[in-house]
């Protein structure tokens, strides 16, 4: 059998499949598109998670963009993590040119310009639906991680959350929690000791500094109302095709600690509401998160830790994670070990640091009589990626080096008419975005106070140490109408986020 037949013959029965798959494109044989050999994702596997890696100006963006709009042509329901604002143009359909006709001639598969389905969510004031949580949903253990707490400092935070619960007093944003960690320390210091344990003011500091360093990140737009339902990123659209939830994020680059604790949030929600589901035909839900590098660059080990089981965890619910980053070292071993689809684009050479990373990176993909993997590393053109995934079986495909397939929807941004367009039209836009004025532990607490005020103004005169105690509570200006009540009775789950017993209620957000 001659070396080409015998190339054609290891990819077409490496990428067979019985079931519905999304053609990637067709692979490279000396240099050259092979029609025949045409490099299929099986639909089955998508929930085994995914790589897409590359140096800069390679392609990346617009391979997830290729694999998020297929997906979603099949009935896949995808989240976008756009922190560079250039996946809007999923949207729009694209417009053929003699390159991508080109392209497409080469591969052998038609192009047809297509739009995908889409909404817009935001966790800042970008223009969408905007997602929120209460802090009473994240619960202590998710919580007291988020802030890299120590054990005694956990101890404090979950006394805060028990005090809470017990009193129904609603944990709704930031200024809830540091209205209570003011009150556990100053008037309510003896109440807290006889019931909950001691609670010191040392400890109190620290905890109060992360929470301002959280702030500074812009958290405090993040927690409150109305919760975000995971329930609503896995809606098809009236022709049965996914809809693509962009979150944009353009503003929070320089935040990292704020977008790992929403993606770790996120994640344990959707493990803890979706049901288990076995093997499917297909994922419920796929999550792309281009800029990976963001989510790992300064969590805690603790964070990190958590990070990784919901990986390892999470596609028994039918859900696949993509990484999207330059390079595969920019994600923790742990996590690197989960990810059944590799596409690697082109690295660069420009020093030996460079190259040792090249030849350690072509040890991570299966062996080919057909290629020299560390040579074609640096040798790919643009739109070209290696690529190997699991089949139907589990079993990795051989390396395929692939002239990609163009994709069927805009490369590129929407211009801010065409955001408001689809935001204006959006259904869940009306109901996240809309503003929710409840009472919340702060303004109980300020109730309080004013109630003893009004004792104070009638018993004989208090002594300065009576009235400094009060004073300072009295002054604090932590406050902002926002929130929901708190059940009376709250079971909280993985990771500590809220399960809400014998209730048919939706599960919400965190």
């Amino acid at each position: 059998m001659e070396k080409k037949e015998k190339f054609i013959q290891s990819i077409t029965e490496g990428y067979n499949s019985k079931g519905d798959f999304i053609i990637m494109g067709s692979a490279l044989f000396d240099g050259n598109p092979e029609k025949k050999a045409l490099v299929k994702l099986p639909l089955k596997t998508l929930n085994r998670h995914g790589l897409i890696a590359g140096a800069t100006g390679t392609g990346k963006t617009v391979t997830l963009q290729i694999i998020a709009e297929n997906m979603c042509e099949k009935g896949i329901p995808v989240l976008l993590m756009d922190l560079k604002g250039d996946l809007s143009g999923i949207a729009r359909p694209g417009v053929t040119n003699e390159k991508i006709t080109e392209r497409h001639n080469a591969i052998g598969i038609p192009f047809e310009p297509k739009e995908t389905p889409v909404e817009f969510l935001t966790l800042s004031k970008e223009n969408g639906a905007k997602l929120k949580a209460t802090v009473s949903e994240f619960g202590p253990v998710l919580f007291s991680k988020i802030l890299d707490l120590n054990e005694t400092q956990s101890g404090i935070v979950a006394i805060i959350f028990k005090y809470a619960d017990d009193h129904q007093l609603p944990l709704l944003d930031l200024k809830d929690f540091k209205s209570l960690l003011n009150h556990v320390t100053g008037e309510g210091k003896e109440e807290i000791q006889k019931t909950y344990g001691n609670v010191s003011k040392a400890s109190a500091g620290t905890i109060l500094r992360s929470i301002i360093e959280l702030e500074s990140q812009g958290a405090e737009a993040f927690f409150g109302e109305r919760s975000f339902e995971v329930s609503d990123l896995v809606r098809l659209d009236g022709h049965g095709r996914g809809i693509a939830s962009i979150l944009r994020l353009t503003d929070i680059q320089d935040k990292p600690k704020l977008f790992s604790t929403f993606m770790l949030c996120l994640l344990a929600e959707i493990y803890q509401s979706f049901p288990e589901a076995g093997d499917l035909e297909k994922p419920k839900l796929c999550v792309f998160i281009d800029e990976a590098h963001l989510i790992f660059k300064e969590a805690s080990d603790a964070l990190l830790d958590q990070i990784e089981s919901i990986i390892k965890l999470i596609r028994s619910k039918g859900v696949g994670i993509y990484f999207c980053t330059q390079n595969p070292y920019d994600i923790p071993d742990a996590v690197l070990s989960q990810l059944g689809l590799k596409v690697q684009h082109a690295l660069r050479a420009f020093t030996e640091k460079d190259r040792k990373a090249i030849k350690k990176t072509a040890e991570n993909y299966p062996v080919s009589e057909f290629y020299k993997t560390d040579q074609l590393l640096t040798s790919l053109g643009i739109g070209q990626a290696l690529i190997t995934a699991l089949n139907e079986k589990g079993i990795p495909t051989p390396l395929a080096a692939t002239h990609l397939r163009a994709p069927m929807s805009r490369i590129g941004i929407l211009s801010p008419d065409e955001i408001q367009q689809i935001v204006s039209a959006s259904a869940i836009a009306k109901k996240y975005n809309e503003s929710i004025d409840r009472e919340s532990a702060f303004e109980m607490l300020s109730k309080k106070l004013k109630s003893l005020d009004a004792e104070e103004a009638v018993k004989p005169k208090s002594t300065k140490e009576e009235k400094s105690t009060i004073e300072k509570l009295s002054e604090n200006t932590m406050v902002r109408q926002v929130g929901r009540t708190v059940m009376k009775e709250v079971a909280r789950g993985l990771l500590g986020v809220l399960g809400l017993g014998g209730n048919k209620k939706k599960s919400s957000w965190f």
